[in-house]
């Protein structure tokens, strides 16, 4: 028996927890429970993580998670919860399967088949965040080769698992040619490794215009993580109902599953949710333990539903729908389903199901990393950039000269232009001599003599190269 820790949430999460669990008691699942509470009442009793030391405990010992949506208090500064879940534990790869129930569920895409894979860890959401001025604040955007390469690979896997013909990539590294540009050049990589599976690359913003125009375009789409949230949410919407799709979370060693929908507190407790999501997360996890033939029972009961018409209100129409139900009575119907097949949906059959297991990331060998100059943030609230640059041009050295100032990216000095807006954030750049060997100490040297100039430097950044390559971005306009 697999024993599975359960979090019922926040919202309608108890609803359509309780409406899961009994469908899964109904279909003979071989699970256990150790329930656990997060979220919102843990946030609001002082924990500002919203999770205890017990709850990780109970995670951790039980390897598998199926959790309800739920709340984030508003205001406080509460860092999210999901987040801090999926990345503590390692659940790099979100995967989210969209799929159209035409014509039982309204859609304008009837042929819709496509699973969404978003990484998980990193990308804006590290959540690293400063403010560093009276008018700017700043969001780091992490990505590094290990987390690509990790959801790169399990999206080709996932598709020649799972019999998928193409796997697409969205980035937007036309503009971000650093980090989104990793994730590209990656993706490339492993899509070599398999030539049977068609790949390409769409920008994220027309790839999303065309998903949302012509979903049946694509297959599997693989993604940096805020690209994902956002794109995962328009697939599943499209298809017929945010509240239809569940949801996978899979790490090395945990995994959780849930809906991918929120707590909607403003229908708490007045049994018209939808479950589907979360009954959905749940097959997905019953596949994940080796549970396929109980999975595949309740997917098809859960189709044959949808196919008699018994809806809750979200996905209602009067031409297509027989009965409209609430919560306990939509799982009422999945329950009297439980061993009978859609007719004209196409029944779902299980055959392998095993978890996807990954090789290790190997490192590589290390690039040749050269230290060559380093950005200088200063907080200075004047206008015109030429009169900062006769007070920086003081911090050179014998090694580091100022050569580019920019604010807000784009380059101000020299040559900048009268109508660009200046906040009070500027990028100072300092540049050794090509070819010339710089010492680290030159830039606490740089730092010292803006303390003594009264310069208020507020962050620095090294510039290395990489073999050779720059590894830092030009301003724009430079």
């Amino acid at each position: 028996m697999i024993k599975v820790s359960l979090a019922k949430g926040d919202g309608i999460g108890p609803e359509i927890m309780d409406a899961t669990l009994r469908i899964l008691h109904a279909a003979g699942a071989d699970l256990t429970f150790e329930e656990i509470e997060v979220g919102e009442k843990v946030y609001l009793s002082g924990n500002s993580t919203g999770i205890s030391n017990e709850a990780w405990e109970t995670i951790r010992r039980n390897k598998i998670i199926l959790k309800a949506p739920i709340t984030t208090p508003q205001g406080g500064g509460y860092k999210s919860l999901n987040v801090t879940m999926r990345k503590t534990l390692g659940l790099y790869s979100n995967v989210r399967p969209c799929k159209s129930l035409h014509p039982f569920v309204t859609t304008k895409h009837p042929e819709m088949d496509v699973v969404i894979v978003r990484e998980n860890e990193e990308d804006l959401y590290a959540g690293i965040e400063h403010q560093q001025t009276d008018e700017v604040v700043q969001c780091l955007k992490l990505i590094s080769r290990p987390g690509c390469e990790k959801i790169v690979t399990y999206a080709f896997e996932y598709a020649k698992k799972y019999g998928r013909k193409k796997v697409t990539c969205f980035t937007k590294d036309n503009i971000m040619k650093q980090t989104d540009g990793l994730f590209h050049k990656v993706f490339d990589e492993v899509a070599s490794r398999y030539p049977e599976i068609i790949n390409e690359h769409w920008i994220v913003d027309i790839g999303s215009a065309l998903l949302a125009d012509s979903p049946e375009k694509f297959d599997v789409i693989v993604t940096p993580n805020l690209y994902g949230d956002v794109v995962s949410d328009i697939a599943a919407q499209i298809t017929g109902s945010v509240g239809l799709a569940g949801s996978a979370n899979i790490g090395d060693e945990c995994s959780m599953f849930e809906a991918i929908h929120g707590s909607a507190p403003d229908i708490a407790g007045k049994n018209i949710a939808n479950p589907s999501g979360l009954i959905n997360g749940a097959v997905m996890m019953l596949n994940h333990v080796g549970q396929s033939d109980i999975a595949e029972n309740i997917q098809n009961a859960w189709l044959r539903t949808i196919e008699d018409g018994i809806h809750t209100n979200d996905i209602y129409d009067s031409i297509m729908s027989t009965k409209k139900v609430g919560t306990k009575e939509f799982a009422d119907a999945v329950i009297a389903n439980l061993g009978n097949k859609p007719k004209q949906l196409p029944a779902v059959l299980f055959e392998d199901n095993t978890p996807l297991i990954l090789p290790k990331y190997q490192r590589r060998p290390s690039k040749s990393k050269s230290v060559v100059g380093v950005d200088l943030f200063v907080d200075w609230n004047g206008y015109d950039a030429n009169e900062l640059a006769h007070q920086l041009k003081k911090l050179n050295n014998d090694e580091l000269k100022l050569s580019l100032i920019t604010n807000r990216g784009i380059k101000v000095w020299p040559n900048g232009f009268d109508e660009t807006f200046c906040t009070d954030h500027w990028r100072c750049r300092y540049l050794a001599k090509e070819g010339q060997e710089l010492t680290k100490g030159k830039i606490v040297d740089i730092l010292q003599s803006a303390i003594e100039n009264n310069i208020d430097a507020i962050k620095t950044e090294n510039l290395y190269t990489f073999d050779g390559k720059r590894g830092y971005s030009l301003g724009q306009g430079q």
